[in-house]
């Protein structure tokens, strides 16, 4: 459980909050709320955390929905997050393994955050990271609150909507030397550098700057490396797949709670974190792991809350 050192604390979340149409084969579409920042904002607001969102998003019935969903998850919303032209959708189609692909209908250009006061951990990633205009936006954000708060970055690439691989490597790797918790797919890395180890990609990357690079491999579990020289890995807990949506949002979710639970985030446990120990590291992704597996146990990006986690 959070302790009570951490009571004041909160997370800000800057990222795409959108709606999730998904295709089955031979079912009619269901929408969710979605977007990868937004999923993480909902798995920490279920495990207890105070979270901020900063999104963008239209006064239309989608957007209608995506407030209603935040508001009843306790994310608290920017007040400037619902002015864009329309709501951005994500069609996700599934196959028969339930593994997703996406077609995108996106705008991305949110106000610069004006949080009530100082994060403790500031998290963004996937399409929010590298699109423009809205990416600068994440770039300034990230620089304003890195001497005060823990950066966390999931790259989550969208190959549909950012380009060229070397150049969105290029726009993610300029991100992970400034953030102090990185989380990427093997499928992520597979994407960015073409042909590579992905345990090399992560030794590099822990090289340039983060405390911890963590990369996940579906059923194939985790492993992470930490800049105080700790590899290791954690197997993925058995589960029936229903669908992959949201999975590593809360795996990314998860490993953030585990961390604030540790004590470990903020600026001033920047150096405590690079050396964390592996005991704690374990537990951290074993957290993790769990809770990754009980959502795509279910539909939709649908984490598990703090009693339910407790309650396995």
């Amino acid at each position: 459980m959070p302790g009570e050192h951490d009571d004041a604390a909160a997370a800000l979340v800057i990222g795409e909050a959108l709606i999730d149409i998904v295709e089955r084969p031979g079912e009619e579409p269901v929408e969710h709320p979605g977007g990868s920042p937004a999923n993480v904002a909902v798995g920490l607001a279920r495990l207890g955390r105070d979270v901020e969102l900063v999104s963008w998003f239209g006064a239309d019935a989608h957007g209608s929905v995506l407030r209603s969903h935040l508001e009843l998850e306790n994310v608290r919303l920017s007040a400037a997050s619902a002015r864009a032209g329309h709501t951005s959708t994500a069609r996700a189609r599934l196959d028969e393994a339930g593994a997703a692909t996406y077609v995108f209908d996106l705008e991305w250009d949110p106000p610069a955050p004006e949080p009530a006061g100082q994060p403790l951990v500031v998290h963004t990633g996937s399409i929010a990271a590298v699109l423009e205009p809205g990416a600068a936006t994440v770039a300034g954000t990230i620089a304003r609150y890195r001497d005060t708060a823990t950066i966390s970055l999931d790259p989550n690439v969208r190959p549909a909507l950012m380009g060229e691989p070397a150049a969105t490597r290029r726009r993610v790797e300029a991100l992970v030397v400034q953030a102090d918790v990185v989380k990427v797919s093997d499928e992520d890395l597979a994407w960015l550098v073409a042909g590579a180890d992905p345990l090399m990609v992560a030794r590099q990357w822990v090289r340039s700057g983060p405390a911890i690079v963590v990369v996940t491999q579906g059923a194939g579990g985790a492993w992470a490396v930490t800049a105080g020289g700790l590899e290791l890995d954690v197997a993925a807990h058995p589960a029936e797949v229903v669908d992959s949506v949201g999975a590593g949002d809360s795996f990314t979710a998860g490993l953030l709670d585990g961390l604030w639970t540790a004590g470990l985030l903020g600026a001033d446990h920047r150096a405590g974190l690079a050396q964390i120990d592996a005991a704690t590291l374990q537990r951290v992704l074993d957290q993790a792991a769990r809770i990754a597996a009980i959502t795509v146990s279910r539909e939709g990006a649908n984490p598990p809350t703090r009693a339910e986690l407790t309650a396995r």
